[in-house]
């Protein structure tokens, strides 16, 4: 079972050294913690306004909110 194990971990190993330490290591906005924050932010801030719009509606129509 090794022979399946070991090529998999060597593998996720490059990968998070290789890719993903120096990616951590950008500056400023482009570092992937910033980016994701903004993401979040980003749909946090559509799902709100879109929210928004569904009460009003549902106001309007006597729907349930």
């Amino acid at each position: 079972m090794q022979y399946l194990t070991e090529p998999i971990a060597a593998f996720i190993l490059w990968t998070f050294k290789t890719l993903l330490e120096p990616l951590g290591e950008l500056p400023g906005i482009f570092n992937p913690n910033t980016v994701f924050i903004l993401m979040i932010s980003a749909g946090l801030l559509i799902w709100l306004g879109m929210q928004q719009k569904f009460n009003k509606k549902a106001e309007e129509e006597g729907g349930i909110k």
